[in-house]
């Protein structure tokens, strides 16, 4: 295969590959070694506490376990795709599949497996969960002139938090899984399968906690500074780092979404006129600097408290808040004379008109 998928193995097929490959101990013979007596004798020691790279691997082989080794041929049509995947099937084109597609063509087949499930009472026999461009790039083959190429799939038996950790395992090595795609799955992950505990996630996934953290942060940007890079690709985790802390001050927040609109706009026209898009470290750059420009970091200015005036034009008070949440408040301190029915007959608008009491 010429794309770099064909040289690489996936972790998936090198943790399959593993399954029985350890040595059995060797069976203890009948004599005894005194250096064993005098080691029963010690007190026994506090069991290590695994290292991240331990649970990594323990991770890995408890999935590896789980994969069934035959293999069956399928049309792509036989497949739905499980919404539960990082990729984002709509999404995907004959230019993010070209070297694949081409691969595949070549070949006559997909090498590495997809991984399915049956789903009886669906309307498709199948459900896809890991090999969402390879599902794509035989379907492509399908509708161009190469229906005889079949999807090479391995049937897998998992419930969903296990199909999502599966999928997750497979797509870590894959370079075109934006970081966009992976922390949006996170996000929606993190609710599904793990009650929204991401410390038990980050056990599950033999991640560290700080790393799904940021990804969780990533998924969390709004829709508009999204739309300011160019391409979902554009967006990385250090983009969010940068970004979130900055878009939790409501002021800041404003400036960025604000100056996100308008990359977005020149971003189109860029595309429009064929010209060379914003680099996504100069997109952030610019997101970041609108909220520490001297216009945002000024203090808001006091709005003047509106008067309450008598219907003879005196000023009795003025209204000090008014709100839904907790009515209004107001001041009496007439400078004049003014009389209880002038004061009565002043509160009177006021209070019909308070939020409180607006349907």
């Amino acid at each position: 295969m010429s794309s770099a998928g064909g040289k690489r193995r996936s972790l998936l097929a090198n943790a399959i590959e593993s399954i029985g490959t350890t040595p059995a101990p060797a069976p203890l013979s009948g004599a005894v070694d005194t250096e064993v007596l005098v080691d029963r004798e010690k007190p026994a020691e506090e069991p290590a506490t695994p290292s991240f790279l331990e649970r990594r691997g323990i991770a890995f082989d408890e999935i590896a376990r789980t994969v069934k080794r035959p293999t069956i041929r399928l049309k792509p049509s036989e497949c739905s795709i499980w919404p539960g995947n990082a990729r984002d099937h709509e999404a995907l084109s004959y230019e993010r599949c070209a070297s694949l597609i081409e691969s595949i063509r070549e070949e006559g087949t997909n090498r590495e497996p997809v991984v399915v499930r049956r789903t009886p009472n669906a309307e498709n026999p199948y459900e896809l969960i890991v090999g969402t461009r390879r599902h794509f790039s035989v379907s492509w083959l399908h509708s161009n002139n190469h229906s005889e190429i079949e999807l090479v799939a391995r049937i897998e038996t998992l419930d969903d938090e296990g199909a999502f950790r599966l999928a997750d395992l497979e797509n870590r090595e894959r370079e075109d899984v934006t970081d966009l795609e992976r922390a949006r799955n996170y996000r929606h992950a993190v609710d599904a399968y793990y009650n929204g505990v991401r410390t038990q996630m980050a056990e599950r996934l033999a991640i560290p906690k700080q790393n799904l953290h940021n990804l969780l942060q990533l998924a969390e940007l709004p829709d508009e500074v999204v739309a300011a890079f160019a391409e979902p690709g554009d967006l990385k985790v250090r983009h969010g780092m940068r970004l979130s802390p900055l878009l939790k001050n409501e002021q800041h927040r404003d400036a960025i979404v604000s100056a996100a609109l308008a990359l977005h706009a020149e971003q189109q026209a860029l595309k429009d006129a064929g010209s060379d898009k914003i680099e996504g470290i100069k997109v952030c750059e610019r997101l970041a600097a609108a909220a520490t420009s001297p216009a945002t970091s000024r203090k808001p200015l006091a709005r003047a408290k509106p008067a309450l005036t008598a219907a003879s034009g005196k000023e009795i008070g003025q209204v000090i808040a008014d709100t839904r949440a907790k009515g209004i408040t107001i001041n009496i301190n007439p400078k004049g004379a003014a009389s209880v029915d002038e004061i009565l007959e002043a509160l009177r608008p006021a209070i019909e008109g308070a939020k409180f009491s607006r349907n």
